[in-house]
């Protein structure tokens, strides 16, 4: 193992990075890439929606992929078949083979994230990884702020084709790094396949985050979208029945039963659909409420990043303080409050304060973040962070896919009350609502033990003064 406890993270994230960037480089760049491979861009979105739906489907067999072949092989494969569906996307020529190259650059991507997780929380002592966390969390914080500004200024000044050839150094140095420096976690055995809970759960998850996408980013009629959401909703619900049935579900949900596993997941989750809207709805606002140009709305959310890199340096001193519980109760209602602050911006507020606000609101999501993504494995043992893992990753995708689809249909409508083009005002309306979805999601830690994971926060609750 690396000697340097910050080596093993930081190549984890290096990998994370290109996969959450990369879901959002092309964002800017689908009237270039359209235009080349002679289709529209509104049909290019299809693209984004095949590769979130390609994650959705595979992420569920990651935990059993890793414990039947070695975290450690798997997430080297994992980067590589990235690193071909990127290849693949670069020389694409049409829309099918855009897509497809998409789906299988889904494929590595959904393999990566829960894995390094795994490889994380199997490599590091339990009062190491809080810091851990906290570095192997920046990237899924910073790629999606990151990805447009990139998408742009590569597209501009170079070809479409660069933002996916990128990827290729990236990616093999990330192969030879985790090589020679993640250690060799045993295997721990695995039981058969649950081919059914797989096909039931693929189903539920990509038939939810395909029908959000499509009614957030309307490539296909809206009612496509709502009636597969139903479909994936249906599934979910066969596969809740099948779960408590099967001896060795793909998706383990009596992990629940567990109080500080089941706070740390539904609690990110609300989390998360009210985040997951803010990189959705502010260079919206910037751009079409306030009249910037796309590189300065780019530069100016960006500056939340800086607010999650200073985060890292106290996560853990926070954490030892203040325990998961009061920090996460803290965090949400604290970026709650910077996401309705992002509502009051007029086209006439300075710079220097958006960017306050934006730092303040950075250095907040990472910490709630880092200490919630923490909390899912502070109290399960190693055999079962595989299923932790993917249980948190499933979530993740849908939650994010659901605050954006909520982000665009609170602006949807307001459009349609007033009958006209969006205004600043929709915007404050939109950023109040999401910040009220993010205070909610202090429910589940307000029933949590206070001395909920003291051994990786190192929390040590004031005794009680005896009684005369």
């Amino acid at each position: 193992m690396a000697r340097n406890p910050r080596v093993l993270p930081l190549i984890l994230a290096t990998a994370l990075f290109m996969e959450n960037m990369d879901s959002t480089v092309i964002a800017t760049s689908l009237p270039a890439i359209a235009n080349d491979i002679g289709t529209s861009p509104i049909a290019l979105k299809l693209a984004l929606t095949a590769y979130l739906v390609s994650l959705a489907v595979f992420i569920p067999i990651s935990g059993w992929m890793g414990d039947r072949f070695g975290a450690k092989r798997v997430f080297r494969m994992a980067i590589g078949v990235f690193v071909i569906g990127s290849i693949a996307c670069a020389v694409s020529g049409s829309l099918g083979a855009f897509v497809a190259a998409r789906s299988l650059q889904g494929l590595g991507g959904a393999m990566m994230t829960p894995l390094a997780r795994l490889v994380l929380v199997r490599a590091t002592p339990r009062n190491e990884l809080v810091g851990a966390m906290a570095w192997l969390t920046f990237p899924a914080l910073i790629g999606p702020l990151v990805g447009p500004p990139v998408g742009g200024f590569i597209t501009t000044f170079f070809t479409w084709h660069w933002i996916f050839l990128i990827n290729v150094p990236i990616g093999l140095a990330g192969i030879f790094l985790a090589g020679k420096f993640l250690p060799e976690v045993e295997l721990s055995g695995s039981p058969p396949l649950d081919w059914r809970g797989f096909v039931l759960s693929g189903v539920a998850a990509s038939g939810v985050v395909f029908g959000l996408s499509v009614v957030s980013l309307p490539a296909l009629p809206p009612i496509v979208g709502m009636i597969t959401v139903g479909v994936g909703a249906a599934a979910a619900l066969l596969y809740f029945h099948h779960a408590r049935r099967a001896a060795h579900p793909i998706l383990d949900l009596r992990l629940f039963a567990n109080p500080a596993f089941r706070a740390a997941v539904i609690g990110s989750s609300i989390f998360r659909i009210g985040n997951g809207a803010v990189p959705f709805l502010l260079p919206l606002m910037f751009q079409l409420g306030f009249g910037m140009t796309p590189f300065q709305s780019g530069m100016l959310t960006f500056a939340s990043a800086f607010g999650a890199m200073g985060m890292k340096l106290l996560a853990k001193t926070t954490l030892k303080l203040g325990g998961f519980r009061t920090v996460l109760i803290s965090a949400a209602l604290m970026a709650s409050a910077f996401i309705a602050a992002n509502g009051l911006f007029t086209a006439y507020t300075p710079p220097s304060v958006i960017i306050a606000v934006l730092i303040g609101a950075g250095f907040l999501r990472s910490l709630f973040f880092t200490s919630s993504n923490a909390l899912v494995f502070a109290e399960v043992n190693d055999r079962q962070a595989s299923q932790a893992t993917a249980i948190a990753s499933v979530s993740q995708q849908i939650t994010v896919a659901l605050g954006v689809a909520i982000g665009g249909g609170i602006l949807e409508m307001r459009g349609y009350f007033h009958g006209g083009g969006l205004t600043a005002d929709d915007f404050s309306w939109a950023f109040m609502l999401v910040a009220g979805i993010t205070a909610t999601a202090i429910v589940p830690f307000l029933t949590m033990p206070s001395d909920a994971g003291i051994s990786v926060s190192g929390h040590k609750p004031r005794a009680r003064p005896m009684s005369d």
